[in-house]
């Protein structure tokens, strides 16, 4: 397997040797602030939480949650092909790991990716000594993927995406990345940019696959509280603003003040710690909220729901969702979690990070863009013909994982 040739990356491994020296305080400090899970925080240092199982183990890596999610489809599609294959995720985020323990594939268990220091990853290869590496988007740690590398275990890059911002920030480590590339026994992008940003900094042999987000199954839902919330919800009619910012706030409670009837607003912030600050916004408009986090039912004009792995709840008992990130300098969230639940997508205008996705879903007349001016017509307006299309058009990405999965599984020696 090639070895680290450029100066940049080689330096970057003496000093990986470091890490050790500030990482158990570092995450110490990150577990009194609750940014760290206490009975799994020591999987960083390289410490397996879990058994291995018997047999072959796919070991596949993402950084946070949206990232972590859309592997199920792959993973579920890859355990059909080889039966006799476990899976291990790997992560970094504590969201990550709290909401993906809830939507498990078959066979599948998670870990936290430890530091990049080589003690630690000595000790997380010995353990699990996986039959093949998949890395997803564009999370890369070096020394990680050069110990895989050096014991000879297959590497892949999948869903790789890379925008013209995020090439510019990169072009100047290229280096670093050809080498790291060199590793690589398959790369597949998500679309043509990435694949000629990943091209220019040195992959070799890029592929065009499409977005993982689209195949995902389905988020689950815990069947008592889908129970219990349902009927106390009523008749009445339900909108859900998905993974929320300021701004798409600010456009959804202008457009719920000048609508009568009112819908029931539902808001699930995107990051749920915000759920007070948003309630305090509200209440200046005049409109009454309730917040999930404090126990409280869907009794006033919005429902603050601010608690982490229930999307797949919301998702299910509301028929039209405004996806969060639209009307702001986020650019956009996911909007095939959605689909795959049958709640129709409405979105506002700025959606560069998932310009492909809102695209192919606009072409077959799956989402509705919407402007501040537009929005209060289409949230009183049955936008039930949509909901149809967008299932389809997931299913459809489930069906086309197969040229993937065969060449993962080749890679590896599964077939």
């Amino acid at each position: 397997m090639t070895r680290p040739t450029g100066l940049l990356l080689r330096s970057y491994l003496v000093a990986a040797q470091a890490i050790p020296l500030a990482a158990p305080g570092l995450l110490r400090r990150r577990l009194a602030k609750g940014k760290e899970l206490p009975d799994r925080w020591r999987e960083k240092l390289g410490e397996a939480g879990l058994p291995r199982p018997d047999g072959p183990l796919v070991w596949l890596h993402a950084v946070g949650l949206g990232e972590t999610l859309a592997l199920r489809g792959l993973i579920v599609a890859m355990a059909e092909k080889a039966p006799g294959v476990e899976f291990l995720v790997t992560s970094t985020t504590r969201a990550s790991a709290e909401v993906f323990a809830a939507n498990l594939p078959p066979r599948t268990r998670h870990q936290f990716l430890p530091l990049d220091a080589p003690g630690y990853l000595r000790r997380f290869l010995d353990h699990w000594r996986p039959s093949l590496s998949v890395w997803a988007e564009q999370d890369l740690w070096p020394g990680a993927v050069v110990a895989t590398a050096a014991r000879g275990i297959p590497l892949a890059l999948v869903n790789a995406r890379m925008n013209d911002a995020a090439f510019a920030r990169r072009h100047r480590w290229r280096r670093v990345f050809a080498d790291l590339f060199s590793r690589f026994g398959l790369i597949a992008a998500q679309d043509p940019e990435t694949a000629r940003h990943l091209s220019a900094l040195g992959a070799r042999d890029v592929r065009v696959t499409g977005a993982l987000k689209a195949a995902a199954p389905a988020l689950s839902a815990d069947p008592a509280a889908l129970g219990q919330t349902r009927p106390a919800l009523g008749d009445r009619r339900r909108i859900l603003l998905a993974a929320s910012h300021p701004e798409d706030e600010a456009v959804l409670l202008a457009a719920l003040t000048s609508l009568q009837p009112r819908p029931l607003l539902l808001i699930a912030p995107r990051d749920p710690a915000r759920g007070g600050e948003i309630a305090v916004r509200v209440k200046t408009l005049g409109l009454t909220a309730t917040r999930r986090s404090l126990g409280q039912g869907p009794t006033g004009d919005v429902w603050i729901v601010d608690t982490f792995g229930e999307m797949g709840l919301w998702y299910r008992l509301c028929p039209v969702s405004v996806i969060g990130g639209t009307f702001g300098p986020t650019e956009g969230h996911n909007p095939w979690e959605a689909a795959a639940l049958g709640s129709a997508i409405l979105h506002g205008p700025r959606t560069a990070n998932f310009t492909g996705d809102f695209a192919t879903l606009a072409a077959a007349g799956a989402a509705l863009p919407v402007t501040a001016e537009t929005l209060p017509v289409a949230l009183t307006t049955d936008h039930a013909s949509m909901v149809g299309r967008a299932t389809a058009l997931s299913a459809a990405a489930r069906n086309g994982l197969a040229p993937l999965v065969d060449a993962l599984t080749a890679l590896a020696g599964l077939e």
